[in-house]
């Protein structure tokens, strides 16, 4: 059928780093990102790392004219870090805090304290309702030894499921933010393939911007070039994704990033580049075909979706068993400590029933060791607790998972074993519809 309508959506995402006293000349960057995004006049804004309220409200006060509506999602002991900025009305917001997010003890990664989330603002563009979501997963600190991989996978089904639930009534569904995933990830891949997102770098029509779409570069001031290792050049971890629905269809005219430091100025507005979309939408009267929507999956695409999730519950129960470990050894820890103060207690008592003369009791000596089983008491306690929870989230998602897993297969029998075999040549990434929610 004819286009009713058509309308193009720029949408904005950036990593804004503003952690005060450890990001680098953070006041001016953000005055330098304030007007830039005035001049740029964006419809959609999509930041994370906003970590102090402040400078939200700087934000939400230099760009009063050009975006009049906005939220912070809060969450955390220092907050989630999103906000949104839209032209567009906001007419509802939902934040969901990821279960994992890394360990407290890991206070140099800060990850936990920040509460990483995702969050849901429901907007109405041209009489289209568009969800749009903002996220920030767990960075990856190693990629050798990545001991964050099981909680960015559980994250990713996490996000994945909250997308797929909350999106059911929406025309459009855009989603921007630092994913800490290469496009080849596993929890990349888990992503993309359940929810049917379409990736704007693959999809756009023209881009401008960074080799391969990069988003940390080792040209950027910021960036140490140990920290990009094995990657010289750079690594792509930002994203803007997009999906349409049997209502309106979405397309990607024109992507960019930023390469570095700013024109004009010698700083850039980030430790990682902004991207910008311009986004095509049309919206349409689906035709009345009276197919069953669920044979339209290719059976290929479920036998992918299936190895990818049996895949990520590989690395979750590669997560479990480690924290399985690491609540015994808690616990062992817990149980010396209790023993070490029992027998402090033991010796303590000694005196009381010695006889003959007197000996001094060194009382210091007491109150240090017992100040020290207290410690190591109440430290493994509070430690078996977090394991024990990190335990019940892994086991939830793998538990998840595998229910999938099961619904997939079964649905994979019923196609004909003929399809299944001589299913057409997959596409580049990102060409096609999700295995459970098909466009057409």
């Amino acid at each position: 059928m004819a286009n009713a309508d058509c309308v193009s959506v720029r949408v904005f995402s950036l990593n804004c780093w503003g952690i005060h006293y450890l990001s680098k000349h953070c006041s001016q960057r953000y005055q330098m990102i304030g007007e830039m995004l005035c001049k740029e006049q964006h419809d959609i804004v999509l930041l994370q790392e906003v970590w102090s309220e402040k400078d939200f409200l700087y934000l939400k006060a230099k760009l009063a004219s050009a975006h009049p509506h906005s939220h912070y999602f809060k969450s955390g002991v220092i907050g989630s870090g999103l906000a949104i900025f839209a032209k567009h009305r906001i007419h509802d917001t939902f934040l969901y805090r990821y279960s994992l997010n890394g360990y407290p003890y890991m206070a140099h990664h800060g990850d936990w304290f920040g509460g990483k989330a995702v969050g849901m603002a429901i907007l109405n563009i041209a009489g289209l309702t568009a969800n749009v979501y903002v996220t920030h997963l767990h960075a990856e600190y190693s990629r050798e030894k990545d001991s964050y991989l099981p909680h960015r996978v559980v994250q990713s089904w996490e996000l994945q499921q909250f997308i797929r639930h909350t999106s059911t009534g929406a025309d459009v569904v855009i989603v921007g933010g630092d994913l800490n995933m290469h496009p080849q990830d596993l929890g990349c891949r888990l992503l993309m393939s359940y929810t049917g997102l379409k990736d704007s770098y693959i999809e756009t029509a023209k881009f401008d911007g960074c080799e391969n779409g990069m988003t940390l570069i080792a040209d950027n001031l910021f960036i140490r070039k140990n920290e990009l290792i094995p990657f010289e050049k750079g690594i792509r971890i930002d994203y803007i994704l997009f999906k349409g629905s049997s209502t309106a269809k979405i397309y990607c005219d024109f992507m960019s990033t930023t390469k570095g430091s700013v024109p004009g100025h010698t700083l850039p507005y980030s430790d990682h580049e902004a991207l910008t979309a311009e986004l095509r939408l049309e919206s349409h009267i689906p035709a009345q075909t009276g197919s069953d929507k669920t044979q339209d999956t290719p059976a290929e695409k479920l036998a992918e979706l299936i190895d990818t999730l049996t895949e990520a519950r590989t690395e979750v129960k590669v997560g479990l068993h480690c924290a399985e470990r690491m609540r015994y050894t808690a616990a062992r820890t817990g149980v010396m400590g209790f023993a070490l103060l029992v027998l402090e207690l033991a010796i303590a008592a000694v005196p009381c029933f010695a006889l003959g003369a007197e000996q001094p009791f060194p009382r210091i000596s007491f109150y240090l060791l017992a100040a020290l089983c207290f410690t190591i008491l109440l430290t493994t306690f509070l430690l078996y607790i977090f394991y024990t929870m990190e335990l019940k989230s892994l086991q939830g998602a793998e538990d998840q998972m595998r229910l999938a897993v099961g619904s997939l297969q079964e649905k994979l029998r019923g196609f004909p074993v003929a399809q299944i075999h001589d299913a057409p040549q997959r596409s580049p990434e990102g060409q096609q519809p999700s295995a459970l929610d098909p466009e057409e």
